[in-house]
């Protein structure tokens, strides 16, 4: 009875603001497992699909007989409870329940964007032969780097070696979850972790703007008061997706010759080839979120540099929808937007800076000095015709997104005065992990510089020096007279 009245005394000073208040943040640490210990993670995982796939069959059924859906979190455990003990394995049933929350949680998330006219909207009907295992606080047991997770009653307890120390005290840890990447099993560790607090006068100010402009090239083009500005470049997770997706070609022609036929089982050299393909798929994966994360960091700490309370982002929705062709789409499907502005609202948000989306359609072909449509530019660089004002294309796009309403209204007349396009600009660089961004580690995907007969034949060499005039600023008559150069005509026919 105390406990309780304790927890409803904390619900309120939380409600009332005597507390600080809490955000929920994720890790992901890697297992150090035996290969028993392996194969058993593998088996828990195992039977969370097998829970999955009975979940849809048992959907398809109830459709196929006209009955109405099963989709509620309670009546899922009903079903549960009437399957028995020891129907999956070493699962137990907490296990178990947590795929019932993962299944209820996507089929209502879908039903509601069906509600709102969303015809692209898709209730979960694709079976998985792994799924991920939640575990609750208080289900499993946590000490320093040993981790022992719940299994079905008279199975031998399991525990496992976590890589590093998790992030956050025992104390706010509230769920761990066992999941599979490319055939590398990790525990994701959800704790709560309180708002960060500033000192009266230096923390975030809500009354000073920020308009973020997201982008493939600059992630986060961050427009600020005072005339400050910030550039985070993207080139590296772009190079970083071109030299992936090279790579992938490249192993699939490679192996196409020995790709099993239709009906036929795959070879032991074939499984092997589909490992590695997984593995540096997800490899890659793991790469591209840790520089967007790297990015976001980059953008909260500029942000609490200057003071700045308020996040205003642009909402690509339009760009998202555009159909350009596969270029296009291929580079909308690496952008990872939905990641990226994840990664900056939580950051945000634990930094007690508020993020909201706005609309940011015309923003990146508007003057910001005339407030006139400007023909929008091919590049980087943004020229009004009009009044003559140049600058950074995605720095124009957020001094446009700056004063704009979550509404998406137009911008109001009295603001436009107080958005101040920037003078002074940082330039960041996202992704400094990444193999060939430095030149003491190189990506051994890029062709060497020299060597082979398909490599580079070396590192440019240096202009000759300038003795006189150049031929550009002389006469025609004179420009006839100089001789061609002998690689002058290289590569024409």
């Amino acid at each position: 009875m105390s406990q309780a009245r304790g927890v409803v005394v904390w619900c309120l000073a939380v409600a009332i603001g005597m507390l600080p208040g809490v955000v929920h943040r994720t890790a992901r640490i890697g297992l150090r497992t035996t290969p028993a210990q392996r194969r058993r993670c593998f088996g828990l995982l195992v039977s969370a699909g097998d829970v999955w796939s009975c979940v849809l069959d048992l959907a398809r059924w109830r459709r196929q007989d006209g009955l109405p859906p099963l989709a509620g979190y309670q009546e899922l455990c009903c079903e549960l409870a009437k399957a028995g003990p020891g129907t999956f394995g070493e699962l137990d049933t907490r296990g178990a329940r947590s795929v019932l929350r993962r299944y209820s949680d996507a089929w209502f998330a879908t039903a509601k964007r069906r509600r709102d006219s969303d015809a692209t909207a898709r209730y979960p009907r694709r079976k998985r032969r792994l799924m991920p295992v939640r575990y609750y606080h208080g289900t499993f047991t946590l000490d320093e780097r040993r981790l022992r997770l719940p299994v079905a009653r008279g199975c031998p307890p399991l525990w496992v070696r976590l890589d590093r120390d998790p992030p956050y005290p025992a104390d706010q840890i509230r769920s761990i979850t066992l999941l599979n990447e490319g055939g590398r099993l990790s525990v994701e560790v959800t704790a709560e972790v309180p708002v960060t607090t500033h000192p009266h006068g230096r923390g975030p100010d809500p009354a000073r703007v920020a308009g973020i402009d997201p982008g493939i090239i600059h992630p986060f083009a961050v427009a600020g008061p005072d005339a400050q500005g910030l550039l985070v470049s993207g080139r590296a997770i772009r190079a970083e997706t071109h030299l992936h997706l090279q790579d992938t070609r490249r192993r699939a022609r490679k192996a196409a010759s020995r790709a099993p036929k239709p009906g036929q089982a795959g070879s032991r050299r074939w499984r092997q080839h589909r490992r590695r393909q997984r593995q540096a798929e997800a490899k890659h994966r793991r790469r591209v979120k840790q520089a967007q994360h790297e990015a976001a960091r980059t953008v909260i700490d500029w942000c609490l540099q200057h003071r700045i309370g308020t996040l205003k982002i642009g909402a690509p929705r339009g760009v998202l929808r555009l159909k350009a062709g596969r270029r296009h789409n291929k580079r909308i499907r690496d952008w990872r937007i939905g990641h990226l502005i994840g990664c900056l609202h939580d950051k945000a948000e634990q930094a007690g800076i508020t993020a909201v989306l706005v609309d940011e359609r015309g923003t990146s072909s508007t003057c910001p000095a005339c407030h006139r449509l400007a023909p929008k530019p091919r590049g980087r660089a943004f020229h009004c015709p009009r009044c003559g004002f140049t600058g950074h294309r995605d720095l124009v796009g957020g001094a446009n997104i700056a004063p704009r309403t979550t509404e998406g209204g137009p911008i109001p007349t009295d603001e436009r005065q107080h958005v101040a396009f920037p003078v002074e600009i940082t330039h960041r660089r996202a992704g400094p992990h990444l193999p060939g961004v430095s030149s003491t580690r190189r990506d051994p995907r890029r062709r060497p510089h020299h060597g082979g007969p398909r490599g580079s034949p070396g590192r440019p060499r240096p202009a000759p020096p300038q003795t006189g005039t150049s031929l550009a600023n002389r006469p025609p008559a004179e420009r006839e007279d100089q001789p061609t150069p002998p690689h002058a005509n290289r590569g024409k026919r």
